[in-house]
């Protein structure tokens, strides 16, 4: 059986899609890439110009000296205890939600459904969110971080479907066992759920890790602050005097400059995320896949 050649204007349309995914890749990766590089770099190619593939002096002193940066381990340590309330009460919270509509029979089903739907369209807008949060007592505590998204209509439509996909053979054998919806729930919906609870957990947990917005406004107190409030004092605000004061105390005021501790923090800020992705990047097509395909 001999092979399907190409024409040469195939072959030339092949070579342009390689070049453009190649361009897309450098454009996506160079950034990330380019504060690895200042992060081991000494102060001598810290402000070079240019396209930096490889540092010029290789130096890792910076990844110890970010130790002694209190305000990191401060945002490090309520952006994890954020992460981590967040990712738990919404899996809680939005399966629970998700598993009564995704029955056809419950009453007001369509009603329930349209009602999700509307607060993917429209909120309550900032100031009064700003006035709900203040007057119900959650101001300036980790509560107000996680409370207001632990629900979302997107996640619930996903999981919704997904429980849909599964048999529902299975649920009606447990029901003749004396199962009641509770037990079926959590011994036969929730073992088999796995994909999509782990696409959703990878969301949230991203989304929690990433977000700042909120803590700024809803939280005073800097050893309440995340870590990327953090990170936007010293990349945006550029208040970098925390930053000399670790190199003026560690006696290394002229060896570095705050550009290696700036991109060392960076580092510090993504390894999470770099390290929690392997592990449930393979349920994550297989829950976007199941959740979506049904209505």
């Amino acid at each position: 059986m001999n092979p399907i050649r190409k024409t040469a204007g195939e072959k030339t349309f092949d070579l342009f899609l390689y070049a453009l995914f190649i361009i897309i890749m450098f454009i996506t990766v160079y950034p990330f890439w380019s504060q690895v590089v200042l992060s081991i770099s000494g102060d001598s190619s810290a402000y070079a110009t240019g396209v930096r593939i490889f540092p010029s002096d290789l130096s890792f002193d910076s990844y110890g000296l970010v130790f002694q940066y209190k305000p990191l381990w401060i945002g490090y340590g309520n952006t994890i205890l954020r992460t981590v309330l967040g990712v738990a009460l919404s899996l809680i919270f939005t399966s629970l939600t998700a598993y009564p509509l995704s029955k056809r029979g419950l009453p007001c089903n369509k009603l329930f459904t349209t009602l999700i739907l509307v607060t993917m369209l429209f909120n309550g807008g900032l100031i009064p969110n700003y006035f709900l949060i203040k007057n119900v007592g959650l101001y300036d505590t980790i509560w107000a971080l996680v409370i207001p998204g632990m629900i979302g209509g997107f996640n619930v439509f996903i999981m919704r479907n997904f429980f849909r996909s599964i048999p529902e053979s299975l649920e009606e054998s447990a029901k003749m066992d004396g199962a009641g919806y509770l037990r079926i729930f959590w011994k036969i919906i929730i073992p088999l759920s796995k994909p999509v609870l782990a696409t959703v957990s990878l969301w949230v947990a991203v989304y929690h890790w990433n977000a700042w917005f909120d803590s700024m406004i809803y939280t005073s107190d800097a050893s309440k602050q995340v870590l990327q409030i953090v990170l936007r004092k010293i990349i945006v605000e550029n208040n970098v005097d925390d930053l000399n004061a670790v190199l003026y105390r560690a006696g290394q005021g002229s060896k570095f400059s705050g550009r290696q501790l700036q991109a060392t923090i960076i580092m510090f800020s993504l390894i999470p995320m770099l390290i929690a992705y392997p592990f449930v990047q393979k349920h994550f097509v297989k829950g976007i896949m199941l959740g979506a395909v049904k209505g």
